[in-house]
């Protein structure tokens, strides 16, 4: 028999090491170690894709539903710290023990009467996450998709409700080099005959079409629920329920009101098998959490932590940085991967930019901080920007501080790395070396 690993990181590492080659992408492969595994969820399950927003609604469904009482799990990915927050239970990450245990469990049924399945790193940790999920007793699961939808290993689950949030172009060499081709492959997480919040404004035709044609029970935004308001409060109303006098969600950011509206149609489209109060969700919106959206950190500097990390996110943190009002500088920080439309994040928030530090992620699918230097600089029109390269967001991090006046803020944006890059040692307060210490 087999040495197993002993620890959740010699289990990552193994997934990591397993490189499937030429492999099947159908569900096929994941469904037969789901089988063996008997992994099956008696509760209902919510499951999340989208490009944008998926995080956001994922944590607001479950701080609404914990504070109706009900036990909650959540799978999100990626995380930014560590692999443990990709599974919340009650709120809190999973125990790495449970992980492991997990773990070991998928390689006997992957490798079972020697004949072993083949199983990329996410389809064996989303097992692994799956297993200790079904043996928590809970009374939801809320299943993020990682990176698509119709062939995303989250989807061997079947939903009650499908929820659908803004689609953009990303992930363009799998799912499709446009919003059409990417809509369509979201859209696999819908179920004949179950509900689909499509959360969206103005949704790609592909998800609709594929709604109708599976006979969907589709819940679109701006058809079959809304929302109003003013700069205090605002309301929603959809299909027999109506909520008023709310206020608005603790996470920042004007996208943010769309998301809580497709959280708003998800519950009430499970009411009779998940009623909760008004009062849960008021409650739930005003104290949920989720670190790296748009999160601004008080200090001196302001610290703003944003995981933006594709065209239509960065738009979106553009438009929250220019509603910040006043500061005299602003310095971000910033990394990605190079998968990525590099030049049409930078455009889009160039304008509000005064110093850039561009910086290396420990990972090689990451844009080098000169190979970002460089597309900025061939884009660049403001002859007052600044920018260096730095080795890690740390470094970047202290550079932007030791050039920062207190009344600035300081941006950190771009991959998880670099967001988790700065979180790993716990959230920063920072104190401009320009103030006096009292």
């Amino acid at each position: 028999m087999k040495t197993e690993p002993q620890t959740l990181d010699a289990w990552l590492a193994h997934c990591e090491q397993l490189h499937p080659k030429n492999i099947d992408m159908g569900l096929d492969r994941v469904k037969v170690v789901a089988q063996r595994m008997g992994i099956g969820f008696t509760c209902p399950v919510i499951t999340v894709a989208g490009t944008n927003g998926k995080g956001s609604t994922c944590t607001m469904l479950e701080s609404i539903l914990r504070q109706a009482g009900y036990r909650t799990g959540v799978y999100t990915s990626p995380h930014l710290v560590r692999f443990e927050e990709r599974l919340r239970l009650q709120g809190d990450p999973v125990d790495a023990p449970d992980l492991i245990a997990a773990f070991a469990r998928v390689e006997r049924a992957r490798c079972q009467n020697d004949a072993e399945v083949s199983l990329t790193y996410f389809e064996f940790s989303t097992l692994a996450i799956l297993d200790v999920m079904a043996r928590s007793a809970l009374d939801v699961a809320i299943l993020e998709v990682g990176l698509g939808g119709r062939l995303d290993a989250v989807n061997i689950i079947e939903p009650d409700c499908a929820v659908i949030t803004s689609i953009d172009l990303d992930h363009m060499e799998f799912l499709g080099s446009d919003r059409e081709s990417i809509g369509f492959e979201k859209a696999g997480i819908m179920r004949t005959g179950r509900p689909v919040v499509v959360s969206d404004p103005m949704p790609p035709q592909s998800v609709l079409d594929h709604a109708t044609e599976i006979d969907a029970d589709l819940w679109r935004f701006g058809v079959d629920f809304n929302v109003s308001g003013d700069k205090q409060q605002w309301g929603w109303a959809g299909r027999g329920r109506r909520y008023s006098g709310l206020a608005y969600p603790a996470l920042r950011g004007a996208n943010q009101l769309v998301n809580a509206a497709g959280v708003l149609a998800a519950l009430t489209a499970l009411r009779d098998r998940l009623p909760v109060t008004a009062q849960a969700v008021r409650n739930g919106l005003a104290c949920v959490e989720l670190p790296g959206r748009f999160q601004i950190v008080p200090g001196q500097p302001t610290l703003v932590l944003d995981v933006a990390h594709n065209p239509h996110s960065v738009a979106a943190l553009a438009a929250n940085l220019d509603a910040m009002g006043y500061f005299p500088t602003t310095h971000v920080v910033f990394g990605a991967m190079a998968d990525k439309d590099l030049v049409s994040m930078l455009v889009k928030v160039n304008p509000l930019i005064d110093k850039w530090y561009f910086t290396d992620l420990p990972t090689s699918r990451a844009e080098s901080a000169a190979a970002l230097l460089a597309k900025w600089q061939a884009q660049n029109t403001r002859r007052d920007a600044t920018a260096s390269i730095h080795a890690d967001p740390q470094q970047a991090l202290q550079a932007a501080i030791n050039a920062a006046d207190p009344a600035d803020r300081i941006v950190v944006f771009g991959s998880f790395y670099t967001v988790g890059g700065i979180l790993k040692d716990g959230v920063p307060r920072l104190q401009a070396k320009h103030m006096p210490n009292n």
